[in-house]
């Protein structure tokens, strides 16, 4: 039976990265790419400009590191209202076993990432699915349970030791509020009920945080929790409270690699 003293963390980093719309999240894998890891982008937001420009103009040598696939369910006007052509679900989980080049994110070494961009438009893609999947159910109840119990199943999977490579999965925040005047804010997902089961899977958990406005704007990465978002840093005594955004995520994977 083995002892504290021999327990050591997993090879592969598997980080939770959640903030609001328009914080920078994408932007930030830019300190990961200038260190050098090379990165499998799962975009679902259609949002990696912002990460382009960054990229381009920080570490242009290592652009050709990016690898992305963007997806994003068809959607055509009929006079009944917009229609969904539910694919981009079934697609991702391919992608996820096969990427475009024939390689298997599941196979990487400890400088490959995988990244899921965003959880939030994973889980409206699941929702789509199920409803496709069942058009006549006469519940929506039905629907959103397929779809949280399949996105709960993705999530183990891309967080579990069996999935060999590191991984960053990127979701807004959805705030919820538990009694009058105190709220939470959970990772975004399918409904309101998945956000709390989300977090349970990961050992670290940050958020994108930007402070004050115009000009003096700052943004920063959180590691620590606060009244609103419970936050899960695994390494209290190397890593620092927040990082500047721009080079945060590159550190805190050089704190989280240090526990190895």
């Amino acid at each position: 039976m083995p002892n504290l003293t021999e327990h050591h963390a997993g090879q592969y980093v598997k980080l939770l990265f959640i903030g609001d719309s328009g914080t920078g999240k994408t932007g930030a894998l830019t300190s990961l790419v200038a260190d050098g890891y090379h990165l499998k982008i799962l975009d679902l937001d259609n949002g990696l400009d912002a990460l382009r420009q960054w990229v381009g103009h920080e570490c242009a040598e290592n652009m050709k590191n990016v690898d992305f696939e963007t997806l994003r369910d068809e959607m055509t006007m009929t006079a009944m209202g917009p229609t969904v052509r539910a694919k981009t679900y079934i697609a991702a989980l391919k992608l996820m076993n096969e990427w475009s080049d024939g390689s298997s994110p599941s196979e990487g070494t400890d400088k490959d990432i995988f990244v899921l961009d965003s959880l939030t438009s994973l889980g409206r893609a699941a929702f789509e699915w199920a409803k496709a999947s069942a058009p006549s159910a006469k519940d929506p109840r039905q629907w959103y349970f397929a779809a949280q119990q399949s996105l709960e199943n993705v999530v183990g999977m891309l967080s579990s030791a069996e999935f060999k490579s590191n991984v960053i999965i990127i979701s807004h925040i959805n705030y919820k509020e538990l009694e009058q005047g105190v709220h939470k804010g959970y990772p975004s997902a399918v409904g309101s009920a998945m956000g709390p089961t989300i977090p349970k899977y990961f050992n670290t958990m940050v958020q994108a945080e930007i402070r004050g406005s115009g000009k003096t704007a700052s943004r920063k990465i959180k590691t620590l929790p606060s009244s609103v978002i419970d936050l899960k840093n695994p390494s209290p005594f190397k890593m620092e409270s927040e990082y500047d955004l721009g080079t945060g995520l590159a550190e805190i994977f050089k704190s989280l690699k240090e526990l190895e």
